[in-house]
């Protein structure tokens, strides 16, 4: 949909990256929310531009990366299809 039907204006600043990282974390940038089932918003480190949320399944801090995935020998599936 495009940026003047959502009825504001989008700056660059407000852009929402997921990067996949080797095997590990999700590294999410930018201005998200994690709620959790029941709606209750997890409450983030303020100042910082990023978060990582656990891939492996083993974190004590989920949804959260706490390193873990090191511990564990996590290897994650293969990288994205490069699409010609």
């Amino acid at each position: 949909m495009p940026d003047e039907m959502m009825g504001a204006e989008r700056d660059i600043g407000d852009e929402v990256t997921i990067t996949v990282r080797t095997n590990g974390p999700y590294r999410v940038r930018g201005p998200v929310k994690i709620v959790d089932a029941d709606g209750n918003e997890f409450r983030l480190e303020d100042g910082r531009d990023w978060i990582s949320l656990c891939r492996c399944g083993q974190s004590e801090k989920k949804p959260f990366c706490d390193g873990t995935h090191r511990k564990v020998g996590f290897v994650a599936p293969g990288r994205a299809p490069v699409w010609k």
